[in-house]
């Protein structure tokens, strides 16, 4: 098997074992975690979906007994009958025994796992391809990234069609939801999930999608929840301290992939009118993956005022402000025309004063800054803005203007 080399994810592994034995590997079908489990060096691999392997682990004690000392991937470990059990086993009788763990992600979300491995384990959300990985997958042309999106097994193709991104629901369906969740019917589950991710990126009103997928109100707020709990789709959440001019209450929703918004969206190529949103999405992707971090906000005043993230630097409870512009060519931020970009950050600024201000775009190549009013504002790629952010969350920069 073809095994590409990922050694931010490698890394990651290996960190996270430094501080406990057990790692759950966690994240979306196809999106990688078995061949990365495959990758790590000196790794003994077993695939619980394989009978065998699932009856070799039934005396999980004697199994571990002989594994001491050793790195181990328990991969599809949901498969198991107590999976939950061997783990918590494995971390207080066998710490000697490196483990990581890949399974559904709704054994990752169900309170009994949580509870048995609390303190136990270290968690690791592997996410769509980064931005620095595209080289290694053979393609660093973005609008390929957009249109097929950052699961390897799609993104390496030369063209998709309808059937792909239909058998990955289905497989989700399957092997995800209905073994794990009691959503009734299989249609409106999987309409509403389209329908999300046509609207991707959009303020949510649970009542808009009730007619159209024939369910009442909690029924939606229900199906909300596990698409979120299953990292099908990410909910940003208003940053507010509840000030009368701020909106409070509407999350954005986001697919998990690029690749499958543009399939909901019937987007077979890229127009310009589309990079705006796409990158968004990609720019996401990137905070996720490197601070595994769920709590990334937006901000939108009533007037109309908006920041496209909020992330908040829990060093010193400063918010960094992050404007997302696919490209800068030719921009000024001085320049008048309704709500631009200075405009809105010197908006939030005025609620909220402590904290650096980006915005991240793909033409970009050297860091630069613009002033607006009294407003240090730096125009950065996606890289630079995360390295930028980890100086600051590392209290290496201490200067509010960077």
């Amino acid at each position: 098997m073809n095994t590409i080399e990922r050694p931010f994810w490698q890394d990651a592994i290996e960190d996270a074992w430094k501080i406990r034995s057990i790692v759950w590997l966690m994240g979306v079908r196809r999106v990688g975690k078995t061949k990365l489990c495959m990758s790590l060096p000196d790794v003994e691999y077993y695939d619980c979906e394989k009978a065998g392997v699932r009856e070799m682990l039934k005396n999980y004690e004697l199994f571990l007994e002989s594994k001491q000392g050793k790195r181990i991937a328990l991969d599809e470990i949901h498969k198991l009958d107590n999976p939950a059990e061997v783990l918590k086993v494995a971390a207080d009788h066998y710490p000697s025994i490196k483990i990581i763990a890949t399974g559904s992600s709704t054994l990752g979300a169900s309170a009994q796992f949580s509870d048995t491995l609390a303190g136990r384990k270290r968690e690791i959300w592997l996410t769509p391809l980064m931005f620095q990985e595209l080289r290694a997958f053979g393609n660093t042309n973005l609008q390929h990234r957009f249109l097929f999106g950052g699961l390897p097994i799609f993104f390496e193709n030369k063209e998709l069609t309808e059937t792909d991104f239909k058998e990955w629901m289905d497989a989700y369906w399957a092997k995800d939801i209905e073994e794990m969740f009691k959503v009734g019917s299989r249609r409106p589950f999987l309409l509403f999930a389209e329908l999300l991710m046509a609207n991707s990126g959009g303020l949510f009103e649970a009542s808009r999608y009730t007619q159209r997928c024939e369910v009442v109100r909690p029924t939606i707020v229900n199906y909300l929840k596990i698409l979120e709990e299953t990292f099908l789709v990410h909910l940003v959440r208003p940053f507010s301290s509840h000030r009368p001019t701020e909106i409070v209450k509407a999350p954005k929703v986001y697919g998990f992939d690029t690749g499958f918004v543009c399939n909901a969206k019937s987007w077979h190529t890229i127009r310009q009118e589309d990079t705006g949103i796409l990158w968004e999405h990609c720019v996401l992707n990137e905070l996720h993956a490197h601070f595994q971090d769920r709590e990334i906000n937006y901000w939108r005043s009533k007037s109309g005022h908006e920041i496209d993230f909020v992330y908040r630097n829990r060093v010193n409870d400063s918010l960094i402000a992050i404007e997302c512009k696919y490209s800068v060519a030719h921009q000024e931020i001085s320049r008048s025309a309704g709500n631009n970009l200075g405009e809105n950050i010197a908006a939030f600024r005025k609620h909220y004063p402590k904290g650096a201000n980006f915005v991240v775009a793909s033409d970009v190549t050297e860091p630069y800054m613009r002033k607006y009013q009294d407003l240090v504002i730096w125009y950065v790629n996606p890289k630079e803005m995360i390295s930028r952010i980890k100086d600051i969350a590392t209290v290496r920069i201490k200067s509010p203007s960077l």
